[in-house]
């Protein structure tokens, strides 16, 4: 599949070698006096995202140096494909100190831009694929993540429920999927009150969209997404400052379909299942109040704490339509609390799980693709802080304390007791530019799943 910023031929290439702070020293030794004297005087240490030119005779370039740090990464070259001149090919050299494969997905992550709105100032310096690497895994990987970043970075405007059907009825289409949805009133019908109720406020109908591909005698795994395509807070209204990102609300559905796409585009052996219930949580006459007594799914009543705690509202359907089925393995993404963002910034996702082994496949996973989580307790003890007055349990707890916890242990309540069951509580946005992960939207978590999915089902 083509890739932004990796070609199969050129007609000619210059070689850039990419190497550890480590690695330059003894590379530099090996070098013709000319260059070790250039370089030297310009002071090139391969710090991370660093590259020099080395001329010929002639001022043309006859090869670049790139640093890579201490250690390559996902990330490591991320910044070269925007730095260095556009019209180049590159290929990387053999004497390099990071894999072909590494480096093309750290290219791939470095290409993206979103353009909607905007034309690119310039295109990414294009790279020779490398030798033995996968192009389709590669290009998955790198579609996938195109693809999410794109999602979240859409404006509500252009995004909201009936939008992120489409992508992804269109991610069914490319892969030969089947889409359902189930839109407006026809959620009561079909019992999902909660997705209604947190919805129903809003001009653009709320929905319940259900994606599935594969072979239905494969293992079932099942992946559901927070789509709250704008999030006003409700009655419990947001200050602007916390308005101001709220497109970002439907990060967790982005997660999902960037991992879909990835398990389709390299036909993992999996039945898979995707549930996203998307809404708005707008502000208008018939929202959600506090102290509403809900219906779910599942037949428990939930008392509303705060308006502003819906991500959980419509999970709770979602993930009880998904254990119905019951699936082998059940995962959900969410851009779910403030406190995950206090315990552990934006960068760590936090994560739970009823089963050790499938924590532990997650952690493992995502350190092995610079995609890290960390582990969070699902303590019961906090569970009766969320003991509801009127109903079967309340939305929040009784204190300010521990809300990612809490939010963990009220989504365990919709999940069935046999089902391996992650959640991931996510940001999916980047405050600041790096190199491969400009500002804006983001798909922390998604890249550790699938590798944890294709270590499990493709070992």
């Amino acid at each position: 599949m083509p890739v932004a910023g990796l070609v199969d031929t050129a007609d000619a290439t210059v070689p850039l070698v990419a190497l550890t702070a480590d690695g330059y020293a003894a590379w530099l030794e090996q070098q013709p006096s000319r260059v070790a004297t250039w370089l030297r005087h310009h002071d090139f240490a391969a710090k991370a995202g660093s590259w020099l030119s080395i001329p010929e005779v002639d001022g043309d370039i006859a090869a670049i140096v790139a640093g890579l740090g201490n250690m390559p990464d996902v990330w490591s070259a991320g910044a070269l494909p925007m730095a260095l001149p556009e019209d180049l090919v590159v290929t990387l050299d053999a004497a390099s100190d990071i894999t072909g494969d590494l480096f093309a997905r750290s290219w791939a992550a470095g290409c993206y831009r979103f353009t909607r709105y905007r034309k690119a100032d310039r295109q990414p310096t294009s790279l020779l694929w490398p030798e033995g690497v996968d192009e389709d895994v590669v290009g998955a990987m790198a579609e996938a993540l195109a693809l999410g970043r794109d999602l979240v970075n859409t404006p509500a405007q252009d995004m909201g429920p009936a939008e992120l059907e489409d992508a992804a009825e269109a991610l069914a289409e490319q892969h030969g999927g089947a889409l359902s949805s189930i839109h407006g009133e026809r959620l009561l019908s079909e019992n999902l009150p909660a997705v209604h109720a947190v919805g129903r406020a809003s001009s653009r109908a709320p929905r319940l969209i259900d994606l599935t591909w594969g072979s239905e005698d494969a293992p079932r795994v099942t992946l559901v997404g927070k789509g709250v395509c704008f999030d006003t807070g409700g009655h419990n209204l947001k200050s602007a400052s916390g308005m101001e990102r709220m497109k970002k609300d439907m990060g967790g559905a982005a997660c999902v379909l960037a991992v879909a796409h990835q398990v389709m585009a390299t036909d993992l052996p999996v039945r898979l299942r995707v549930i996203i219930p998307a809404v708005d949580n707008a502000l208008d006459g018939n929202a959600i109040k506090p102290a509403d007594i809900l219906p779910t799914r599942k037949g428990i009543w939930i008392e509303i704490g705060d308006t502003d705690a819906e991500g959980r509202v419509i999970l709770a359907d979602g993930l009880a339509l998904a254990c119905e089925e019951k699936p082998g393995l059940l995962i959900d993404f969410a851009t779910l609390t403030g406190a995950a963002r206090v315990a552990l910034g934006n960068d760590l996702p936090a994560c739970f799980s009823n089963s050790d082994d499938l924590m532990a496949s997650v952690l493992e996973a995502g350190d092995a693709v610079t995609d890290p989580l960390w582990p969070m307790p699902l303590l019961r003890s906090y569970m009766p802080r969320m003991a509801g007055e009127l109903a079967d349990v309340n939305t929040i707890g009784d204190w300010s304390f521990a809300d990612h916890i809490q939010a963990a242990l009220f989504l365990e309540k919709f999940v069935a007791d046999e089902t391996p069951w992650l959640h991931i509580d996510t940001v999916c946005w980047n405050d600041a530019p790096r190199p491969g992960r400009p500002k804006g939207g983001e798909i922390q978590s998604a890249r550790a799943v699938f590798e944890m999915l294709r270590r499990r089902y493709r070992p």
